[in-house]
């Protein structure tokens, strides 16, 4: 992944030589992540923002200890990073299952850099970004304000090294859109949310996405409860995605050491409805990468195929624990934590057709507040939830209702999926079609 002569190659290179004659083991994370933000507001630019994140991580092993430490110094970071670590060390405990990453090859390439779209002028995106806003302002006399309309940009790099072999490199960009469009209607208001990414500045028709959230923002007016019932319907990709992440904490291998996983020794059995594929990607979803936060070769780990579970999901500390491979979910967070085991780009695997259309008779659930207070670890969950409610030829928006339930039972309870897969951070989900929905409401 680094040429040997690179200048970034030669200086890791270094570093790492230079911790080689201090500590046992080591590995050296470098970092710069360089991000813009621009809002519009009411027409015009309210607001701009540049930042720049630049410095080294270090992790390594004296005498079975591991310490961490991390510094913004571009002097001498080496130095810096051996001081600090250096003076971590006596306090340390002793861990023998502290380990880095192998050597090894089969680095995944993908284009996730879009030097064009970084090359597109401030202008340029300043102009698309206030067309957005106005489409979703102008769209319906009702939308009385639009709000956190913004545009960022993030371009990364990204080196990491170790004594044992490793040194790779990569860099990829991200554009998000995002807004909020108010709309009232006598005494009620709502209001709707959304965003979305791409590699590429052009992935996303922003004009599109402006006029959606102006269309779901109308739609949502007039919404009432809806009565206390058990429904079939429809979760869209943003609500299905929220459960997902409640559910994928059980596939984690830390949370099956500490035995906070139902799934445990469930390996090979039938836990999830049939034609239910779950995959977790490290070349999927708006954190893709071509190696993971320890270095470790992003793969797709098949978590559920058919309903059947598969596996659990490995960094290298948890792998050593429980006597497996690292799948490549070490996941970093920045330069100020160090790798945890963690999912890369879960989601659920798209159906073959759209399950939205067709459905005269049920409930779509659009989006659901408070997953934080879920029980990760037996799946429970009480959350409010708005959406529609269809029936009769017509189409009614709801609110102000819970949705309760078990992620277990909701995962085993997906009749389809549908065909509109999309990213919510490091999660995603098509629309899914679920029997057993309980809605306590009216």
């Amino acid at each position: 992944m680094i040429k040997d002569k690179s200048a970034k190659g030669a200086l890791m290179k270094d570093i790492i030589e230079r911790m080689a004659g201090h500590f046992d083991h080591a590995e050296v994370f470098y970092l710069n992540e360089r991000g813009k933000k621009i809002e519009a507001r009411d027409g015009e630019i309210c607001a701009a923002e540049f930042k720049e994140e630049e410095g080294y991580a270090l992790r390594v092993i004296k005498d079975a200890r591991p310490a961490f430490a991390y510094t913004y110094d571009r002097t001498d970071p080496a130095g810096k990073l051996i001081t600090n670590v250096e003076a971590l060390l006596p306090v340390m405990e002793m861990d023998e299952y502290s380990v880095f990453a192998p050597a090894g090859g089969g680095y995944p390439v993908a284009r996730l850099y879009d030097a064009a779209g970084i090359a597109v002028s401030d202008g340029e995106k300043r102009s698309m970004l206030i067309a957005m806003e106005k489409a979703i302002r102008e769209h319906d006399s009702r939308i009385t304000a639009v709000r956190n309309c913004e545009l960022h940009e993030v371009e990364l790099e990204a080196v990491l090294g170790n004594t044992n072999g490793v040194l790779v490199e990569g860099r990829r960009t991200l554009f998000v859109w995002s807004a909020m469009a108010v709309a009232g209607q006598g005494d009620d208001e709502v209001s709707w949310y959304d965003w979305r990414w791409s590699d590429d500045l052009a992935g996303i028709d922003s004009m599109r996405m402006g006029l959606e959230i102006g269309e779901k923002v109308i739609s949502m007016l007039s919404a009432k409860q809806i009565p206390t019932g058990t429904y079939e319907g429809i979760l869209t990709p943003r609500a299905a995605a929220d459960l997902l992440g409640i559910l994928s904490e059980s596939f984690l291998a830390e949370n099956l050491y500490k035995d906070k996983t139902q799934l445990k020794g469930k390996e090979g059995a039938q836990c999830f409805a049939k034609g239910l594929r779950i995959v977790d990607s490290g070349m999927a979803g708006p954190d893709a990468f071509a190696f993971d936060g320890e270095g470790v070769p992003s793969r797709e780990n098949i978590v559920v195929d058919d309903g059947v579970y598969q596996t659990f999901l490995y960094d290298t500390y948890f792998a050593k624990k429980l006597g497996k491979a690292s799948t490549g979910n070490g996941v970093r967070s920045g330069l100020k934590s160090p790798p945890r085991c963690g999912v890369r780009g879960m989601y659920v695997e798209k159906g073959t057709r759209d399950i939205l259309a067709p459905l005269t008779n049920g409930i779509v659930i659009e989006d659901l507040m408070g997953t934080h207070t879920a029980n990760t670890v037996t799946g429970d969950f009480s959350l409010g939830c708005l959406g529609y409610i269809c029936g009769n030829g017509t189409k009614e928006p709801f609110q102000g209702v819970m949705f309760s339930g078990n992620v277990f039972d909701i995962f085993r309870n997906v009749k389809e999926a549908g065909t509109d897969l999309a990213f919510y951070g490091s999660l995603g989900s098509p629309s899914i079609y679920v029997g057993g929905l309980k809605i306590s409401g009216t």
